[in-house]
């Protein structure tokens, strides 16, 4: 017998069957004819379009569709579940920053989402591609103040390159595909997609093709070829010039260009806080450490030199000192892709909006061959001095204490320089980027322009699964490490071999050393108390061992290096030890102080 289409008579309920069955047709049609998936699997499915391996997160009620799809996709992402959701971010960047690609990170909407704002603002400040998903209420209750409500969009506004509410399934592989090219791109940066539970359970009809293009937005500039050649001149007649290297060179991948650069021309070179790591450490034309405990030499010869060449580099306030008094005498030329950055605290006289890379490679041929030794010369007369009256006593103490500086020392040694450094915020910091002699590319991270406490034990989590061919140390003073403790169960959960060293001094070490110099030792809230890590290590089932003796270190440093396993140090350290050289807030870069 053959059935018509047509809604058979017999009144209203006899309508809706037929209107049922249609409706399951069209469905099956749509499945079997059509890619429909829910929006939560297009958000999967987006990121494995792009090549996301890890996502590290933390799961919630508005963001449970998304892991429920996450479930389906077991064996193309390897998802990290961190202990608190600022751990997720902070290791999100920790792989983006030891591996050059976008790190992800998701969130619930509300205490989830506010808890990722330290990292994104860390990412913002630091230049570091990080894609943050979080969950949000239904579109219908936005607004309402409903439960675990919060304006995601508003708060990360500031802090972020680009950031997106969805509320329409549809737009998700698109806006996905939008937020990743703009994260990687011209200067790197977070990028925050919150997506509406209703677009997390919805179907759209999937497609996906990578974003190439953005109407508006440039991300690289190609530098002006006139503005490169009056570079090289200047750079050619300078008696005395000066290169300061920044994260830009690093994130350019132009370390090659500019050491190609600054042998053929002689050029010394000093390395901003992130800038460490551009290239070998104990390279000849290497100058060392600019700003508030950097190396001597290249501060005082800062406002000696004639010439400027700033690279990738924003000229902040821990570099500059007091800006009225900052390189007066020098013609400065600046290289930075983010045309913001040029002229917004030092004037240049020939600003260059271009890629590092990019622009290097077209000044490397203008520039002389030259050898300048009387000039080099004035830095290796700095370096002695600092050497004698600083170094030295610092990594050969008299005393029975051990010293941040020769634990620092004794660990750049016995791992040839060659491990991935992740230091967390404060006097061990300092002593880290002054005292490891990076002999890799690319193998100091630190939290730079926002000083983020709590970030080394998330982010060297993040860089060890980035790269898990390298041996990762993550260096944390006993107050940095109680902000972020609770990610030991992580490394533990995930089987992650990292490395950690606390330096414990019982005191919040930098501001208690502002307190003594600048503060009458009015020590206000600075002491702290602190468990015995050791033990608490091992409730989390982590290797451990403490060191209080000088005797103890040298063996234990070489089989803490050697174990496969994760492995915590915690090594008693002088507690009230200053970090010197040092700049005076408000000081000038030439008023450094030895001691």
């Amino acid at each position: 017998m053959i059935r018509n289409n047509y809604p058979p008579q017999g009144g209203f309920f006899s309508f809706w069957r037929y209107l049922k069955k249609m409706f399951h047709v069209t469905s099956f049609y749509l499945l079997i004819f059509t890619h429909m998936i829910t929006g939560s699997h297009a958000v999967i499915k987006s990121l494995i379009e792009e090549g996301i391996k890890v996502i590290f997160g933390y799961p919630g009620g508005q963001i449970i569709p998304i892991y429920d799809a996450l479930y389906d996709y077991k064996e193309e992402i390897n998802h990290v579940l961190v202990r608190h959701e600022q751990g997720a971010v902070h290791a999100a960047e920790g792989y983006a920053r030891a591996t050059g690609r976008v790190g992800v990170c998701f969130a619930t909407s509300g205490p989830g989402a506010t808890n990722l704002v330290t990292g994104i603002a860390d990412a913002m400040i630091d230049s570091v591609p990080v894609l943050c998903i979080t969950g949000q209420v239904g579109s219908n209750l936005l607004g309402s103040d409903a439960f675990q409500e919060v304006d995601m969009i508003g708060i990360t506004t500031p802090i972020t390159k680009w950031n997106y509410q969805i509320t329409d399934a549809a737009e998700i592989p698109q806006i996905i595909a939008k937020a990743i090219y703009i994260a990687r791109t011209g200067r790197p940066g977070p990028v925050v997609i919150d997506i509406a539970r209703n677009a997390q359970i919805s179907n759209l009809d999937f497609s996906y093709k990578k974003c190439s293009f953005i109407e508006s937005y440039q991300p690289n500039y190609s530098p002006n070829l006139r503005q490169i050649k009056s570079a090289a001149e200047l750079i050619n007649k300078a008696k005395r010039p000066l290169v300061l290297s920044g994260h830009g060179v690093i994130i350019s991948q132009a370390q090659n260009e500019l050491l190609t650069l600054i042998e053929k021309a002689s050029l010394p070179t000093a390395f901003t806080l992130l800038g460490l790591s551009t290239f070998p450490s104990r390279h000849p034309l290497n100058m060392g450490m600019l700003g508030m405990h950097g190396n001597y030499g290249p501060n005082i010869l800062t406002n000696k030199a004639d010439v400027i060449l700033a690279i990738g580099m924003r000229f902040d306030d821990r570099v500059t000192g007091r800006l009225a008094n900052y390189a007066k005498q020098a013609r400065i030329i600046h290289i930075d892709i983010d045309p913001a950055e040029l002229n917004k605290n030092v004037r240049a006289d020939i600003p260059l909006v271009a890629d590092a890379k990019i622009a290097l490679k077209a000044l490397i041929p203008l520039i002389e061959k030259k050898s300048r030794s009387n000039w080099l010369t004035e830095f290796n007369k700095y370096q002695k001095i600092e050497k004698e009256r600083v170094i030295h006593k610092e990594i050969h103490p008299k005393g029975n204490y051990i010293t941040m500086a020769e634990v620092i020392n004794l660990l750049s040694e016995k791992t040839s320089g060659k491990a991935v450094i992740v230091a967390d915020v404060g006097q061990h910091q300092m002593i880290t980027a002054r005292y490891y002699q990076s002999e890799k590319t690319n193998n100091f991270i630190t939290s730079g322009g926002l000083g983020t406490m709590g970030y080394a034990l998330p982010a060297a989590i993040g860089a060890q699964i980035g790269t898990p061919k390298n041996q990762v140390i993550a260096i944390i003073g006993d107050g940095s490490f109680q902000m972020n403790i609770q990610e030991l169960a992580t490394i533990i959960q995930e089987k992650i071999p990292l490395k950690i060293i606390i330096l414990k001094n019982n005191y919040l070490g930098m501001v208690r050393q502002w307190q003594e110099l600048f503060y009458k030792k009015r020590y206000s809230f600075t002491d702290l108390y602190s468990p015995d890590f050791v033990a608490l290590a091992k409730s989390y089932t982590l290797k451990a061992k403490k060191i209080i003796k000088r005797s103890q270190l040298n063996s234990c440093l070489s089989d803490f290096l050697k174990s496969k396993r994760p492995y915590l140090l915690e090594i008693n350290v002088k507690n009230k030890h200053n970090v010197f050289p040092m700049i005076p807030l408000g000081a000038s870069v030439d008023e450094i102080r030895l001691e």
